[in-house]
């Protein structure tokens, strides 16, 4: 009799720990996308084309799991009633039931499950594939389709893939690609020249050879003119257009500007921005605020600098990026020596 107990008693015991080592295995998908498996498959690659049959019978292999598992708890419950009669048996049966997944998830059983898995993994492949036809009618989880596990639920999360998207990608691919995703959420304010920054003409000042001389040494290839301070722009200088005028006969700005003045809120979303640039085929508008004051500049190459990530000279401009040089200057702005922020 007290064989028999050791003897059900080992059974009970190796039946449990088979159950956990079953449990303990996880069948890993692919990372890569079943699109991507079948472009590759397509080059008759071994490597692609075995894991491509891989993510075909997956779900198998899962349900094949489950029932093994379901058979061995089974099996324990059954032995573990026999074994230490029924009032012991249940109440082990039922700790079994119910901590067998937990102590499955201990994390070194689990690799070591996971190191036996991938040994026996090429034979149940095989295994599923020859009864594909019966693993039809048992199988618990529908036709993998990795694609799912490569949905993204926000940009930045797609964004932080391409980051990371090593060789794939050369580094100017990856910044065309994140700079165009965060494109949508940037400000015509994010990129614009702003106010301090901005060199302008009064419509009164006559371009006579000094000032022609001057406004070349800026740098800029258009100019706003004004008509008394910042908050009244009522054109732009072109100043290639200048080059055509008569230096003998002094003109005033307000006779060689372009008259037509487009302004854009400051608010506004660089893709507004972007298709006003496109509508009008102007290249700079005046940026303002709620009460149509003027807090900056913005050029089409500023939009398009920010969308492709990388800076766009124009062969007039000598000033590279306004708007750092604003960043850095901006605190000897309103900075007397007796000042309060408030």
């Amino acid at each position: 009799m007290g064989r028999m107990f050791t003897f059900l008693v080992i059974v009970t015991t190796l039946s449990f720990l088979l159950l956990i080592v079953v449990a303990s295995m996880h069948p890993v998908p692919s990372l890569v996308s079943t699109f991507e498996l079948e472009r590759r498959a397509k080059r008759a690659s071994k490597e692609a084309k075995a894991a491509l049959r891989r993510e075909k019978y997956l779900p198998d292999i899962i349900s094949l799991q489950r029932i093994v598992v379901s058979l061995l708890l089974v099996v324990v419950v059954l032995l573990s009633v026999v074994t230490f009669g029924w009032l012991v048996g249940v109440i082990v049966a039922v700790l079994i039931a119910l901590e067998y997944a937990v102590v499955a998830k201990f994390p070194p059983l689990v690799r070591s499950s996971q190191q036996l898995y991938e040994i026996i993994e090429p034979s149940l492949l095989k295994f599923t594939e020859k009864f594909n036809s019966v693993f039809m009618f048992i199988r618990s989880l529908p036709p993998h389709d990795s694609a799912q596990y490569h949905r993204f639920d926000s940009r930045e999360e797609l964004q932080e893939l391409i980051t990371n998207a090593g060789e794939v990608l050369s580094e100017d691919e990856r910044k065309l690609i994140v700079h165009t995703l965060q494109f949508r959420d940037q400000r015509v304010d994010s990129v614009m020249t702003p106010r301090s920054m901005i060199d302008s003409i009064n419509k009164d000042e006559f371009l006579g050879p000094l000032v022609l001389s001057e406004l070349h040494d800026i740098g800029h290839s258009r100019l706003p003119v004004i008509d008394k301070d910042l908050d009244h722009i009522v054109g732009v200088l072109h100043l290639r257009d200048l080059l055509s005028l008569d230096i003998r006969r002094s003109v005033t700005a307000e006779k060689a500007m372009e008259a037509k003045v487009y302004y854009i809120r400051q608010d506004h979303s660089l893709e507004h921005a972007l298709a006003a640039f496109l509508k009008t085929r102007h290249h700079m508008f005046v940026v303002i605020n709620q009460l149509r004051e003027t807090v900056g500049l913005i050029s089409l190459e500023d939009v398009l600098e920010a969308m492709i990530g990388r800076k766009i000279m124009d062969e007039d401009d000598n000033h590279e990026d306004l708007r750092s040089v604003a960043v850095l200057d901006a605190k000897h702005n309103n900075s007397p020596e007796k000042h309060t922020d408030v």
